[in-house]
Formats: structure tokens, sequence, C-alpha cells
């Protein structure tokens, strides 16, 4: 929960400095004002399942709240922030609500959900206001985690590759196990966690492999052997989605 307090109050910093104006250069297409709106609707989005212990899954098409006009938007996207941190913290770990990823119960889902979801939205923020981030290792290991051993371990998405590809990614300062391969195939993917091997290879930070992952840095600053062409493939297919 500490964690979505703090990127999302970071997030709106960043989005004020920036102005609702601003191009976000980490999601083409989006000003300031459509990632406030995004974030904000889905912080009351995933708040609903908790505080309701909602167990049915959404309706295909679905939409999020509307946010307000821009005099109270960024108010807007505050206040959704804190009541989902709020209902995180007074949910019991045995309340059920639908979710779409492996967690130990509901409540942890979700609390991990947003938390790397309003990261790498401040990552998009602060990269329309000029500014970098940097994360704790420990947290940007668990969003690889949850990345490649979560959303890509489901069988559906765009992220495959005939012939099949492998992509190491190597932690330097997550500790001896934080490293990964995850093989691309023409139908799936499968990912071994331990050791770094592949086609293409990343070294170096953790913060910088997890926003990298999410296609929101390039590979400045990163030991890159191998392939460099994999990096191509993960560029133009690795999307996510909560189906």
């Amino acid at each position: 929960m500490e964690a979505i307090a703090a990127n999302g109050a970071a997030l709106a910093d960043a989005a004020e400095r920036a102005g609702l104006d601003a191009a976000v250069p980490t999601c083409p297409g989006w000003t300031v004002r459509d990632l406030l709106g995004h974030q904000g609707g889905v912080h009351r989005w995933a708040t609903s399942y908790v505080a309701d212990a909602d167990a049915s899954a959404p309706a295909k098409g679905f939409t999020l709240a509307e946010p307000p006009g821009d005099g109270e938007i960024v108010g807007w996207f505050r206040d959704g922030c804190s009541s989902l941190v709020a209902a995180l913290r007074e949910a019991r770990d045995d309340m059920t609500c639908w979710t779409f990823l492996p967690a130990p119960f509901p409540r942890a889902f979700w609390a991990r959900r947003q938390a790397h979801e309003t990261a790498i939205h401040r990552v998009d923020a602060e990269s329309a206001a000029g500014t970098q981030v940097g994360f704790d290792p420990a947290f940007a290991v668990d969003g690889i985690d949850e990345l490649i051993l979560g959303f890509y371990a489901r069988p559906r998405g765009r992220l495959l590759a005939d012939p099949a590809i492998t992509l190491g990614i190597d932690a330097t300062d997550g500790g001896a196990d934080a490293a990964w391969t995850i093989t691309v195939g023409p139908q799936s993917r499968e990912t071994t966690r331990g050791k770094a091997h592949g086609d293409c290879v990343l070294s170096g930070p953790a913060s910088d492999l997890y926003q990298l992952l999410w296609n929101r840095r390039g590979t400045d600053g990163l030991d890159v052997s191998g392939d460099e062409s994999v990096l191509d493939v993960w560029r133009t297919k690795a999307a996510v989605t909560w189906s």
C-alpha cells in the first residue's frame, strides 16, 4: 500500500509540474490529462473490487470512470489513489473478489498489481515533466516477476515469435536469484528464474530493467550482449492487458 501511495503522490506532483497539455513521451499520443484520467479511472476500478468484494469479472468493453474538468482532475486523481489505499488497508486477507493473476489471496493481488500499475504510470508522468525515476531494487525485481511470470505466463497475447527467441535478464543489484530467461515461441512463452541466458542478455540495475521491460526506457546504461534484434520483437509485441 505504501508503494501505491508514494508513487501516486509522485505521479500527481509530476503531472502538476508538466502541465495537463504536456505530451507523455513514454505513451505516444497521450497528454498528461489522458494519463491522469486513465490512472484515476483504474484506481477507482480496482477500489470497487476490493471495497465491494466483487467476484464478477468485468464485461468486455467496460469503461472506466470519467474524469472531471481540468481544474479538478489532479485532485480527483489524488482522491482516487487515497481511496484505493484505504480500501486495501481495510480489507481482510480472507476477503474474496475477482482477480486475473495468481496471488496468495485477492487483497495481495490488488495491492501488488496497483503498486506496479501506479509506479509505471508515475514513470510516464515523470517523462512528461522531464525527470527520471529510480526504484528500490527489491520493488523492481518484484515488478519484473509480475510481468514475465504473471502476465506473460498466460496463454494469450501478441508476444510471440517464429522461430522462437530467448531473452535473458540479469538484475545485478537484485540478489543472487534476480535473473530470468524468457523464451518467446510461436504459440506461447516460458520463463525460468535463476539464471540469465539466451539469444540476447540484458544486465544492469533492476530499476532500469523493470522500466525497459515495460517499454518505458531504452538500453542506455545497461549491458546488452548477443542478438539485439530480440529487443525489437519485445518493443513491438510486448504489451499487456488485464484479461
